[in-house]
């Protein structure tokens, strides 16, 4: 391997962004109006945390979001609650975000 092959695998690293784990989803709560949703990250701090959650109809469709606005590096897990005037009598899905990741892929079924 030369030393600009070396180099520009060291350059690539480095720039690539650190992907973590996405907010694990485990456990959700619904009591009428209310949605509880605990989750489970690797929070660091500041700069890598679960920052929120939200429910999505089946289509994708974004229902409510709960927006998370601290990190929570000593609370795990972590609940935290939404109120939805109405929630759909639909299939619904809850699905988690954080700081650096973005929305996970992975959605969980809301039972009611």
């Amino acid at each position: 391997m030369t030393k600009l092959t070396r180099l520009l695998l060291a350059m690539w690293c480095f720039a690539a962004p650190a992907l973590a784990d996405p907010p694990d989803i485990v456990g959700i709560e619904v009591s009428a109006a209310r949605v509880s949703v605990t989750l489970v990250h690797p929070d660091t701090g500041w700069d890598h945390y679960a920052d929120g959650w939200r429910i999505e109809a089946e289509d994708g469709t974004v229902i409510g979001t709960r927006e998370l606005l601290h990190p929570h590096v000593e609370e795990q897990p972590f609940t935290r609650s939404l109120t939805v005037n109405k929630l759909p009598d639909a299939p619904l899905f809850i699905r988690a975000k954080c700081s650096v990741d973005g929305w996970s892929d992975r959605r969980i079924a809301l039972t009611r």
